[in-house]
């Protein structure tokens, strides 16, 4: 077998050479066509750990994954460890991190601690619910009466028939559309949470099999630049899948409310809040159903929609409330006229309470019945809770300065990733207003600082980063979730010894030819909890074709450890690729 082959290669030779020959100008394609490039192994190979040492069992889990990674030839550990809070751990955390730190060592597997997240911010926030980026509310309209001011909008924003009482064969009035009324939506005068009736969604998968939908739709008028909430009262039965249930505000082609309930596959009414800004739109689309539903059904009842006052109010030095009269000339001022205006616990994943009220203090200029307004910065979840730090805040890098230097003295890693993934709001707060940036500009300029941070505590340390927010290929663009701006160029303004952890399996190709060709080095996440290595294979195979690539990594989600072995042996070319 090893003779045929090197007849094979010989023959692939020669041939290469006579068409460079009889083609000159086309040599270097044509051989570099004919000869694939040869498998590489690469020097990082890793495994991806979420796991943050809260209990023992955590330690005997890594255990059982160091053990597997070093006897198929991996040589790295991708771990949260619970990093980005280092500094507030208490002793039986340490105690566990001397375990996991011992565990690696015995079996040469390297320890990269994963941190600095400002896109999923609850380690700074734990600290300062304020650090969250700030979307602004610009002159709400107010009333002062008995000693305080609250939200009395004009008009008021308003679901039409949110109750689903009036119907005429199925049809709901006051919505733009219902999918399939009277076979996929009906009214339901039997089961409801309110009144005498409810939207019941059924059959999507049976009517609607390419896509699963089951939707009703409105559009309501909104003021531009306001906080909104919406709710609606769910009862499942059967539903599959349970991530089907979906409800979403959309203005053009944007999403102001990216969402996703907790929904059960049976569950008894349950009462569903979201909280958006209406940012530079007049007009939103309200949508409530299923997306993708195969089974079951879903009731809907008293779909509501109400503009709010300041719910999550943040109070940083970037996010300042402005209370002026209604004509505008008189600005008052805090601690003289009113009361500062805050949360005394911000609840900045539950928008489901009352806002605070403006106290009025007494001597001051604000008079009984008079109109005002007013004007503040307050925090989005998104999807399932999470939320985005300001990258412009000087605390925040104040933050990040602690846990290095506590990463420095218990972990003294020799690299770290910078988990600078999916950054879903920015740029909209008046810290990051006054600089003047771009987008990419704000977030490449984060990144080098916290490189520099690192290398401060760990002199020489190797930094990478996820490549997402610096690949135009990817999520380095405009128009991305509540970001106020434009991540391109992102990619111009952070340190060029960074390496980039690529994780988008379908851009793979492109991602990979951007960074080298920028010069960066790269190193691919692989797997994402499938059933087969297909994907690590797709992987290795654009890596063998990349300058500058250096290593792969087990990249799980779903803290599946299945293929590990194999994905060992495939990455140490021990199989076929």
């Amino acid at each position: 077998m090893k003779t045929t082959s090197h007849r094979r290669t010989l023959i692939m030779v020669m041939v290469a050479l006579a068409a460079a020959a009889a083609f000159p100008a086309c040599a270097a394609e044509n051989a570099a066509g004919s000869l694939a490039a040869p498998p590489r192994i690469y020097p990082e190979r890793w495994v991806y750990v979420s796991l943050n040492l809260n209990k023992d069992a955590d330690v005997e889990e890594i255990r059982r994954i160091a053990q597997t990674a070093a006897e198929h030839g991996l040589n790295g550990m991708l771990l949260t460890g619970g990093f980005d809070v280092i500094d507030l751990q208490k002793p039986d955390y340490f105690r566990r991190l001397d375990a996991v730190k011992q565990i690696c060592a015995e079996r040469h597997i390297e320890i990269i601690p994963a941190i600095f997240s400002a896109g999923y911010g609850s380690a700074v926030l734990h600290r300062d619910p304020n650090l969250a980026e700030g979307l602004p509310v610009e002159n709400a309209p107010f009333v002062a009466r008995g000693g305080e001011a609250r939200i009395e909008p004009d008009p008021a924003a308003r679901i039409a028939n949110g109750g689903f009482e009036e119907s005429e064969r199925n049809r709901f009035k006051g919505f733009r559309f219902s999918d399939e009324p009277g076979r996929i939506t009906f009214q339901d005068t039997e089961v409801f949470k309110e009144g005498r009736a409810s939207l019941r969604i059924e059959n999507a998968g049976k009517f609607n099999p390419e896509h699963g939908h089951g939707r009703i739709m409105q559009e309501v008028a909104v003021t531009p630049r306001r906080c909104y909430r919406l709710s609606v009262w769910v009862k499942t039965e059967g539903l599959k899948p349970e991530r089907a249930f979906m409800l979403q505000v959309l203005a053009e082609k944007r999403s102001l409310a990216p969402f996703e309930p907790n929904v059960q596959s049976t569950g008894d009414w349950r009462k569903f809040t979201l909280l958006f800004n209406s940012l530079q739109f007049d007009h939103v689309k309200i949508y409530a159903g299923l997306w993708g539903g195969k089974e079951g059904k879903v009731w809907l009842d008293d779909l509501r929609l109400e503009e709010v006052g300041p719910v999550n109010v943040l109070r940083r030095p970037g996010a300042p409330v402005v209370v002026r009269s209604e004509d505008g000339k008189t600005v008052f001022e805090e601690g003289k006229d009113y009361a500062p205006l805050s949360e005394p616990k911000l609840r900045l994943t539950r928008p489901d309470h009352d806002a605070p009220a403006l106290q009025l203090l007494p001597g001051g200029r604000i008079r009984d019945g008079e109109r005002l307004r007013v004007s503040w910065y307050h925090a989005v979840a998104i999807n399932a809770g999470q939320v985005t730090i300001c990258m412009s805040e000087p605390k925040v890098y104040e933050i990040w300065r602690a846990v290095a230097k506590s990463l420095a003295q218990h972990v003294g890693a020799k690299k770290y990733l910078l988990s600078m993934d999916e950054v879903r709001a920015g740029g909209s707060c008046a810290a990051c207003k006054a600089r003047h940036l771009t987008m990419g500009e704000i977030l490449g300029d984060c990144i080098t600082k916290q490189a520099a941070i690192l290398r401060e505590a760990s002199p020489g340390a190797d930094v990478w980063c996820w490549s997402d927010m610096l690949d135009p290929n990817h999520n380095a663009h405009g128009d991305y979730f509540m970001v106020d701006g434009d991540f391109t160029g992102s990619w111009q303004h952070v340190p060029k010894d960074l390496g980039i952890v690529c994780w988008y399996y379908k851009q793979r190709e492109p991602s990979l030819k951007f960074f080298s060709g920028l010069g960066f080095r790269t190193l691919a996440g692989a797997y994402y909890d499938a059933d087969t290595l297909e994907n690590p294979r797709g992987w290795l195979e654009a890596l063998d074709r990349t300058p500058n690539a250096v290593g792969i990594m087990y990249t799980t989600w779903q803290n599946k450890y299945g293929l590990l072995a194999p994905f060992g042996d495939l990455v140490n070319r021990r199989v076929s690729p």
